[in-house]
């Protein structure tokens, strides 16, 4: 599976810079630089959710889910 995460995006939408988000919740830039680079294998709950908070949106938003060429699709 392939979860593109659309957190730049947001952040674009939202005119507000990685470090901003980092300070208002938290996390230091470095990982959230991780997140939205799509290198992270695991957000917790929340993480997510403080995320959502901050940037008035909802997961969906963020977390994006498109098969893979690697995946084989199940019945």
């Amino acid at each position: 599976m392939t979860i593109v995460v659309n957190l730049d995006v947001m952040l674009a939408k939202r005119k507000m810079r990685l470090n901003e988000l980092g300070d208002a919740i938290g996390i230091s830039v470095q990982n959230l630089s991780v997140l939205k680079t799509g290198k992270a294998r695991a957000i917790r709950f929340s993480t997510l959710s403080a995320i959502c908070k901050v940037l008035e949106c909802q997961p969906a938003d963020i977390l994006e889910y498109t098969p893979g060429e690697d995946e084989p699709l199940e019945d």
